[in-house]
């Protein structure tokens, strides 16, 4: 991997030495990544139904949504820094303590958001209180993909890495089913007032629970074979981000790139275009949210399938075909989602979600591939999180813009522009064992 001298194998070759057993590592990065991503996910469908009303002033409906998809975007700043956090004492202390404390941080600012008080109630201040725990969403978002990629590939079994590190790339399409499958519940048994009024919180609310169950099972797994290893030979940086940042900044660069197009695949298909849905097309929240929860279980579907591919013919092939075929979907957008049937809606969803699968998949191994043990957890949780920004932070919010400048084309255009970012990026990687 080019500016990787020196990265060892993200597989020990063996089984690993945990007290659970493979079973359980799965399972704790599995639904480690999927309370994360509920959590996550769960701001994203309340910022296109109701934190705009909820939150911001009514004098501007049209600022209102602008304004709760700029919090929306505030977690992917967030991210980095999470990920610098995190991955500070994942690479100095261990993978399992880090992501014990991850999960806290996240946890507790997606419960509290259940829990703030309106515009209406407190004013400016409760915008305020909002941005700083959706803030805090994405400090802990930020240390926690890095951390379960990395609990599940150095567990791997040789030759079996992309297998093993799908699982926690499965998180985000389980976490968004959920999500997305509890709004619609939400909408179909409350009021609109009532929904607006409280019924919106019992997500952010039931986080409490979802979390404790995902601290149990981390807290009851053992530390990976490979770190065991690197601090056996005493490979302990002092600060694990200024050697990514000296020795390793071209994979980090990479990296972030080849990330892009599956964030803005996933956010312009299900944030942005459930804001279209409902606020433009006119399609009843309930039957967009019941389309999206079809579509999510296409990428699900797409991700094993991707993983199973890149074990047999390496990362970086899929990734390169999967890129191609996400910059044919930019230009199905306008013709599909603009079209306003609902058929046609669902199959550019389909499509959009199941691309987005395939490439999301590989990205849990090449990741951690592109550094060393010892600064592992840093560069993959960095490299991901930089994307998230890339590709992610303002894309509802620019797809908006977009629309409002030059239509769905526009927004369709942005979509292949981020996967030829990403297949250059995944271009200039060299070939190397599993990539």
């Amino acid at each position: 991997m080019a500016g990787n001298a020196g990265a060892s194998p993200v597989s020990t070759g063996g089984m690993p030495q945990t007290r659970g057993g493979l079973g359980r590592i799965v399972l704790a990065s599995l639904i480690g990544t999927t309370i994360e991503f509920y959590d996550f996910y769960i701001y994203g469908t309340a910022a296109a139904l109701v934190i705009g009303k909820t939150f911001f002033p009514a004098s501007d409906p049209g600022a209102q949504t602008l304004n709760a998809f700029l919090t929306f975007g505030i977690a992917f700043i967030a991210r980095p820094i999470g990920s610098i956090l995190f991955g500070h004492f994942g690479d100095r202390i261990g993978r399992k303590s880090t992501l014990v404390a991850s999960m806290l941080v996240m946890g507790l600012s997606t419960t509290l958001i259940g829990a703030l008080p309106t515009y209406e109630g407190a004013g400016v201040l409760a915008p305020i209180l909002l941005c700083l725990l959706r803030f805090g969403q994405g400090i802990g978002l930020g240390g926690e993909w890095g951390g379960a990629a990395l609990l599940a590939t150095e567990n791997a079994p040789k030759g079996k890495r992309s297998w093993f590190g799908m699982f926690p790339q499965l998180g985000p399409p389980i976490g968004f089913f959920l999500a997305n499958g509890l709004f619609l519940l939400l909408l179909l048994f409350l009021s609109p007032d009532a929904f607006k009024a409280w019924g919106w919180r019992i997500p952010f609310l039931l986080s409490a629970a979802l979390v404790a169950i995902g601290l149990y099972l981390r807290i009851s797994i053992s530390e990976t074979p490979e770190f065991k290893a690197a601090m056996a030979r005493n490979e302990r940086v002092e600060v694990p981000l200024l050697e990514v940042l000296r020795e390793h900044w071209l994979p980090l660069i990479q990296g972030s790139f080849s990330i892009v197009v599956c964030y803005a695949l996933f956010y312009i298909s299900t944030v942005f275009a459930l804001g279209y849905g409902v606020a433009t097309l006119h399609i009843p929240s309930t039957d967009f949210l019941g389309l999206l929860c079809i579509a999510v279980v296409f990428m699900a579907i797409a991700t094993p399938i991707s993983a199973s591919l890149s074990d047999r013919f390496g990362a970086r092939p899929v990734l390169l075909v999967s890129s191609a075929l996400a910059a044919l979907s930019g230009f199905a957008l306008p013709v599909l989602l603009g079209s306003g049937n609902i058929f046609a809606i669902l199959v550019y969803l389909v499509i959009s979600l199941g691309v987005m699968g395939l490439t999301f998949a590989p990205l849990g191994a090449l990741l951690p591939a592109l550094f060393p043990t010892r600064v592992r957890y840093t560069g993959a949780s960095s490299a991901y999180n930089l994307g998230g920004i890339l590709g992610a932070s303002l894309a509802p919010y620019l797809a908006k813009v977009l629309q409002d400048f030059g239509g769905l084309s526009y927004v369709g255009y942005y979509i292949t522009t981020a996967a030829a970012l990403s297949f250059l990026a995944v271009l200039s990687m060299r070939r190397s064992e599993g990539v």
